[in-house]
């Protein structure tokens, strides 16, 4: 049994074959039990977000773990085994580890150090638990990449390699804006889940002189306005409805509802705007970017402008993969002890029965020995039985975690504490060659 994980990211596909493949909460649950009816899978967790699926499986075999997840991941998404084998990357074993603390990091993020995704994973390994489709490796799993996500921002400065994809976006509407701050400006929040709570935070701190918010459920964009005036920042709310009037007021709009539909589009432009969409499926319509003066910043677009790295990030990101060497090492050293306990408890199960046999004869044998004297018999053979094992078992677990190749004699040596035979002799004293003969 080993990890698969079975994916396809802003590295690997077009924005548009993500949202296809993008999963709501409802969607994930169904897909999750769907995973684990299939013959070669045990557990299974599935991290949806903007920039990337994921699924990851325990599977009792590689070939058919793949194409059981390929097979479960077509008939849900509607996208064919054939369109998603080109977009798609498989990682297994250590490999498989080694990528979801990748993630759960911000390595293998659309802006590298981005902290946002930790979030994310944190909240999809909750859900997972929360149906039951994880197990002890993948609770495991998850519990590991969340520790290391949490040492590579605290250890290393790759927080300063890059933000989240709010803030790039937030930086990339300044530009367009040609400001150097959002002070004096006034900007439109569309939704009020996390996305959105994160770009009214952020345009908060950025001095905006007032936000607009807009959501579905007015009870929520109240909640988010209500954050927002605490924080110290005017916020007005609106109707979802009258969103289009809100567009014209504002010098940006901000999109994050994740709906089934666009929240504006060409028609609801009557003049210059400053769009930006980050949600998947996309909230925003393509068409507005053909109206004059209309500026569209989606998850595309920033695929196609993140920039390169630093020195001092580089740096930065080499102390950060050594942290995920690290500790994908000590997770599948774990997985190998795993392995070979219940080899272990079979070595010891077999022991006891051999030990309770044998005893047994001996009993019958020594008839006019009392029940005293047998039971003092008894416990010297259970303690020398004991001590027979405790070597082995101890070393089975360190050979098993050391990953290490070794010789069968050494393996004899290490599992019974047998030392090698140490010879010193001075030179002199060796024979010559031709005495060998």
């Amino acid at each position: 049994m080993s990890v698969l994980v079975v994916g396809m990211s802003h590295r690997s596909a077009p924005v548009s074959l993500l949202e296809r493949l993008s999963m709501d909460d409802a969607v994930q649950h169904h897909t999750s039990e769907a995973l684990l009816k299939q013959p070669s899978v045990s557990e299974a967790m599935i991290i949806s977000t903007c920039n990337r699926l994921e699924i990851y499986a325990m599977t009792n075999a590689f070939h058919a773990g793949v194409q059981d997840v390929l097979e479960v991941l077509s008939d849900i998404s509607g996208v064919s085994e054939a369109e998603l084998r080109t977009y798609l990357y498989v990682r297994y074993a250590d490999a498989a580890a080694e990528h979801m603390l990748t993630v759960a990091s911000g390595l293998d993020s659309m802006v590298v150090g981005e902290q946002q995704i930790i979030g994310q994973v944190r909240t999809s390994y909750l859900d997972a638990a929360e149906r039951g489709t994880v197990g002890p490796t993948l609770h495991l799993l998850a519990q590991t990449a969340l520790h290391t996500g949490k040492r590579v921002h605290t250890e290393t400065g790759i927080d300063d390699a890059g933000n989240s994809m709010v803030t790039f976006a937030l930086d990339e509407a300044l530009k367009v804006l040609g400001a150097e701050s959002f002070e004096g400006k006034t900007a439109l929040v569309l939704g009020a889940g996390a996305m959105s709570s994160l770009a009214a935070t952020q345009l908060g701190k950025r001095g905006v002189a007032k936000l607009i918010i807009a959501n579905r459920t007015r009870s929520r964009a109240e909640r988010l306005a209500e954050h927002a005036r605490e924080a110290g920042v005017p916020a007005e709310v609106v109707d979802f409805n009258a969103r289009a009037g809100a567009v014209a007021r504002a010098d940006i709009t901000v999109s994050a509802t994740a709906s089934d539909g666009f929240t504006i589009t060409a028609e609801d432009l009557s003049g210059p705007a400053v769009l930006v969409d980050l949600s998947l499926p996309r909230d925003i319509a393509d068409d507005v970017s053909l109206r004059d003066g209309v500026h569209l910043i989606n998850i595309e677009y920033l695929h196609t402008t993140r920039g390169g790295m630093s020195g001092q990030d580089a740096s930065a990101l080499e102390a950060a993969e050594r942290i995920v060497a690290e500790e994908v090492e000590a997770f599948s050293a774990q997985q190998r002890v795993r392995d070979v306990a219940p080899a272990v408890a079979k070595l010891r199960q077999t022991a006891s029965e051999v030990q309770d046999l044998e005893l047994e004869r001996l009993r019958a044998k020594l008839a006019h020995v009392d029940d005293d004297d047998f039971e003092q018999i008894t416990r010297a053979v259970k303690r020398i039985v004991d001590k027979l094992l405790h070597t082995p078992t101890v070393k089975i677990k360190e050979l098993a975690a050391s990953d290490e190749a070794v010789r069968v004699d050494a393996v004899i040596e290490q599992l019974f504490g047998l030392d090698r035979a140490a010879i010193a002799v001075d030179a002199q004293r060796l024979p010559l060659p031709q005495e060998l003969n």
